[in-house]
């Protein structure tokens, strides 16, 4: 999972950053696989872990190999239904990747504020009613 994780946020997108925060230990970890190999991964954390009165996605990636194969958008769409099982009546908050905002609308997620630098990338907030 960390392996992808670096290989997609440190590597391929040229930034290197601390991954691990210390919200791994207490997260929900969401992981893809196709033929044996792990090709997704996405973190889910507990209400007021990095929003205040809403619950989070977040560490969303997907191996290059396998991005024109829908894998990234069966990963969010689990990624929600989960947050509504396991956080039910809570808000979901991601910090999206700007260019990713149709990616996350998608899902029902909607832009929240103004865009701001994170890691030198442009990130906006998203936030998905809850149900």
């Amino acid at each position: 999972m960390l392996a992808l994780r670096l290989a997609v946020f440190s590597v391929e997108q040229n930034c290197p950053y601390q991954d691990l925060d210390g919200k791994d230990i207490s997260a929900w970890h969401l992981l893809g696989y196709q033929d044996g190999k792990l090709v997704a991964v996405a973190r889910l954390l507990m209400p007021d872990v990095s929003y205040s009165g809403a619950c989070s996605v977040g560490r969303v990636c997907c191996h290059i190999d396998y991005r024109d194969q829908k894998v990234g958008q069966r990963l969010m769409a689990e990624a929600v239904k989960q947050c509504r099982t396991l956080f039910s009546g809570f808000p979901i908050t991601i910090s999206a990747q700007h260019y990713l905002v149709r990616f996350y609308q998608q899902f029902g997620f909607q832009t929240v504020g103004s865009t701001y630098l994170e890691d030198d990338i442009l990130h906006i907030e998203m936030t998905h009613q809850a149900a």
